[in-house]
């Protein structure tokens, strides 16, 4: 367990061979499922910034500490706090998430677009702002243990960290089904998803780690791209077909719809007979927020034919809207706060939480510098 005196994010490289060298990221708070802070998103971002520039590391390894996540999502008690001490309606008044989100992005975009092999260890938990890390590695590993969700619904936020533009590719439009319900993808299915990449059995990770350490590594990034696929293949297993594979015609049935209504009223309408992963998202999406529903369908429709940094800096604003007057603070209250489990959500319903309504979370507010926060991304 992490103490007072350990880092929450600890970095080590390991020689490997040609002088050349593995740097190692590891998430160290397993009390909180390594839930994301803006301390260890400062703190890897820089290291990221660091490697990325060091001609010595061959490729870099971002892995969880403890036996239960990799990342749960991000550090939700820190916003709340921000939130509650928030005392305007300024979407800018909320200094702590502006920074928060504007950090998580800019490192989520970072290791979208890194030059050097990025193989993330995605083991145990791995949720929301824990997909928004994983997602833009280059190599994404998932486990026997693996289990990932997007389950904003249930907090009042929506699938951010690029959600909306990683959500929007899932087959079958299964994508809409996952922000609105919330369902856990085990490793089968995180691969048919587009989230993960290959499953390799957790008790192999010592040994890969190993094989890494001995692999005849370059200066040339795409030359040591193919060096990790080899490796990885390697250790590979298949993956066995999941709930989302499995009831892929009924999820793509529902949510083929043009209209939200339509496409909430079929997935609540599907018999989950004795299915428990099916029974458990009509659930969940049926005490979720409304306005979460909304925002995750109305920013997957914008996402098509953007380019990723235009959804992060989309979702940026959306996400500065929901500390300021949404639901989040009322659903971590809910979930973790008070853990009374009975969110009062405003809008009540989801004829309430009409298009217009989202609109509002999606108008720019006018920025100190003139321009966009992230602005810079490409």
């Amino acid at each position: 367990m992490s103490t007072a005196a350990e880092p929450v994010v600890q970095f080590e490289t390991r020689a490997a061979a040609n002088g050349m060298r593995i740097g190692i990221a590891t998430l160290n708070s397993p009390r909180t499922l390594n839930g994301l802070s803006l301390e260890m998103a400062q703190l890897l971002d820089a290291q990221l910034i660091d490697w990325a520039g060091d001609d010595t590391i061959a490729m870099v390894v971002l892995q969880g500490a403890g036996e239960k996540a990799f990342c749960a999502g991000g550090d939700l008690q820190s916003l709340y706090r921000s939130m509650r001490e928030q005392h305007s309606d300024d979407v800018l008044g909320n200094a702590y998430a502006a920074e928060f989100f504007e950090v998580e992005y800019r490192l989520d975009h970072r290791i979208h677009s890194y030059d050097k092999p990025v193989l993330c260890w995605g083991h145990g938990i791995v949720m929301g702002g824990g997909i928004g890390l994983m997602a833009g590695a280059s190599h994404r590993v998932v486990s026997e243990r693996s289990k990932l969700a997007f389950p904003e619904i249930t907090v009042g936020l929506f699938p951010d960290v690029g959600g909306s533009w990683l959500l929007r590719r899932v087959p079958g439009h299964a994508g809409l089904f996952l922000a609105l319900t919330g369902a856990p993808l085990g490793a089968g299915d995180a691969i048919h998803a587009g989230l993960a990449d290959v499953h390799v059995p957790e008790d192999a990770r010592g040994a890969v780690l190993d094989a890494l350490a001995s692999t005849d590594w370059r200066q040339e990034p795409a030359a040591n791209h193919a060096r990790l696929d080899a490796v990885l293949a390697r250790f590979a297993s298949p993956a066995e077909a999941g709930p989302l594979q499995r009831h892929a015609a009924l999820i793509t049935g529902a949510c083929e719809h043009a209209r939200l209504e339509d496409i909430v009223e079929a997935i609540q309408a599907l018999d989950a007979g004795d299915d428990a992963w099916l029974a458990n998202a009509q659930k969940t999406l049926a005490a979720g927020a409304p306005g979460s529903a909304r925002l995750g369908f109305e920013l997957q429709q914008r996402a098509d034919g953007l380019s990723l940094a235009e959804v992060f800096r989309m979702e940026y604003i959306a996400a500065l809207h929901c500390a300021t007057h949404g639901d989040f603070a009322e659903g971590i209250r809910a979930l973790l706060i008070d853990k009374d489990r009975n969110p009062r959500w405003e809008p009540a319903t989801l004829a309430e939480a009409t298009p217009a309504w989202a609109q509002g979370f999606l108008d720019a507010p006018t920025w100190p510098t003139g321009t966009h926060p992230l602005s810079d991304l490409t």
